[in-house]
């Protein structure tokens, strides 16, 4: 009877040592994964408050709760369908990250273009689709096109997750891509939240503070946060054009044109062995980063040219059939 009781014990701790071992594995998993994620993740956390502003600031949270469960939905939808995908398909994995990074890239040199004064080419318009920008229906349309914009960076943020995953077994990607999916999710708009109620509190303490200190601190906060948005734009497309780059650069690698990886990996070695130890780890890193980002913006450009020449064709074209 005790021997019976104590093989049961010893089969329970091998279980919980397992599931042990397995949980960390998945955390471990998808904290790297989440980490390959991070351009799209500041991009998102940077975009997104657009979608709150001229709303009254009690619609503003509730408005980022609806855009967070459309976010997470997007993710759960996407989820079965890369991990038929890696599981039936392998081979697409490569040539869907690379479309990804041409996307990042387009998105980061239209960015840049549009910040040097360029004007950015908007997708047509349909007649009589505006909303007044008031009401529930507006809001209603605000949401459905800040989830209709998550869903392409959801992909990305899956894509990339996935490829960082893609050896270990069918139930650690699934359950390292769903944390993924949470943890983002609850990161993103969880600081898109904080961020945009931050002026709203500071504009109460400057306004109500009983201490000079703690109006000086709202008034600071105020002035602060139209900045902390700014910089929080031009990180975001840094870092979607260095992730960009990078996965563009690595899948050519892979289809056998490595020669401009290799190159950029020789010069970051180089420029890190002439500088002090201490400091050769990081300017490695940082003159890889920059290499990639440079590649970047040449494969953002060229997209992005190609794809305002499209736009313009097509509104010449409609209007030339709305004038016979």
């Amino acid at each position: 009877m005790s021997g019976g009781l104590v093989a049961l014990i010893d089969d329970v701790t091998a279980l919980a040592k397992l599931a042990s071992a397995s949980l960390n594995v998945t955390g471990a998993a998808a904290g790297r994964a989440g980490a390959k994620a991070v351009a799209v993740v500041i991009d998102d956390t940077a975009v997104t408050p657009q979608y709150v502003q001229g709303f009254s600031p009690d619609r503003e949270l509730p408005i980022i709760w609806r855009i967070a469960k459309g976010s997470l939905r997007n993710k759960l939808i996407i989820l079965p369908v890369v991990l038929l995908l890696s599981a039936v398909l392998p081979g697409a994995l490569t040539p869907l990250l690379m479309l990804g990074g041409v996307y990042l890239s387009f998105e980061g040199a239209e960015k840049i273009y549009e910040a040097l004064g360029g004007r950015g080419e908007a997708p047509d318009q349909v007649p009589g689709d505006t909303v007044t920008p008031s009401g529930k229906a507006f809001e209603n349309q605000m949401v459905s096109e800040a989830v209709r914009t998550d869903f392409i960076l959801s992909t990305e943020i899956m894509v990339i997750a996935l490829a960082e995953v893609a050896q270990q077994s069918l139930l650690t990607r699934a359950l390292s891509l769903v944390a993924v999916a949470v943890m983002i999710t609850a990161l993103v708009y969880g600081a898109v939240g904080i961020l945009v109620k931050l002026d709203d509190l500071g504009l109460r303490m400057a306004r109500d503070g009983h201490l000079h200190s703690s109006r000086a601190i709202g008034r600071g906060l105020v002035w602060g946060m139209p900045h902390i948005f700014s910089i929080l734009s031009v990180v975001g497309t840094a870092a979607m054009l260095w992730v960009g780059g990078h996965l563009v650069l690595s899948g050519l690698s892979e289809y056998g044109f490595g020669g401009m990886l290799r190159g950029l990996e020789q010069l970051a070695e180089h420029a890190g062995a002439a500088v002090n130890a201490r400091l050769s780890g990081a300017v490695t890193w940082l003159v890889e980063s920059l290499g990639s980002a440079v590649f970047g913006v040449v494969v953002g450009l060229l997209v992005m040219l190609v794809v305002h020449a499209l736009r313009r064709t097509r509104r010449r074209s409609r209007s030339g059939a709305a004038q016979r």
